[in-house]
């Protein structure tokens, strides 16, 4: 007669524990929770300074349609300066706006570029149309202003607090090989950051390490008014 030895092992509890239907749905929902906790009650970055309010104003945008603080109240918007004329630093500077126009896609009205010619003389309406179109701006996030000289030299230096030049100042430069005499305008390369209401919050370089923090504090400017509502 044969006899067979059964061997029961004996679980610790630790086995036992993760045995447990009641040990995995903890740890689902601790998995699921932790996360959302973590955001909602991180520490957000200090908020940038508030260097200047720009006063209200209005001028004429690409439309030929009256367009300043009132259409960009509620917004953050980045503003720049440029003629299309320009022969120096203006195309460099305009394709890094159009890389930031491709960066703020997603965040549908809540912000805004906003390009102010130094030129308006030649620089009309419908000239910066075409100059619009020819960055393929869009026309629902990103207007082209001009308007009258003294106007816009307000808005620029009282305002956002950046050179704008009296007049057309002859340079050297070449063009198909050949030294001719073009023409440039003093303005400023900086991007400005303003929030909703109106604030100058920082200026930036158009450099990947400046464009990448103007991105950052866009971000930062618009959840925190959010946050604060």
């Amino acid at each position: 007669m044969s006899t067979s030895i059964a061997y029961q092992r004996d679980h610790n509890t630790l086995e036992r524990l993760v045995r447990h239907w009641a040990f995995w749905l903890g740890f689902m929902v601790l998995a699921f929770c932790y996360p959302i906790y973590r955001s909602v009650n991180r520490e957000l970055p200090p908020e940038l300074p508030k260097l200047y309010q720009v006063p209200q104003f209005q001028l004429t945008n690409d439309f030929n349609k009256p367009f300043g603080s009132e259409q960009l109240s509620g917004k953050v918007y980045i503003a720049n300066f440029m003629f299309t004329s320009c022969p120096t630093t203006c195309p460099a500077l305009m394709e890094k706006m159009q890389q930031v126009q491709k960066r703020i896609r997603g965040v549908g009205s809540q912000a805004a570029l906003v390009t102010f010619t130094v030129d308006p003389e030649t620089d009309t309406p419908q000239y910066l149309h075409k100059f619009a179109r020819g960055l393929n701006a869009n026309p629902f996030v990103w207007s082209f202003l001009t308007g009258d000289e003294a106007a816009i030299k307000s808005v620029l230096i009282d305002g956002y607090k950046v050179p704008m030049g009296d007049g057309k100042q002859p340079i050297q430069g070449m063009v198909d090989g050949k030294e001719v005499t073009l023409f440039d305008i003093v303005h400023s390369e900086k991007l400005v950051l303003v929030d909703q209401e109106g604030w100058v919050r920082g200026y930036y370089s158009t450099d990947k390490i400046s464009i990448d923090r103007l991105m950052v504090d866009l971000g930062l400017t618009m959840n925190r008014h959010l946050y604060n509502k």
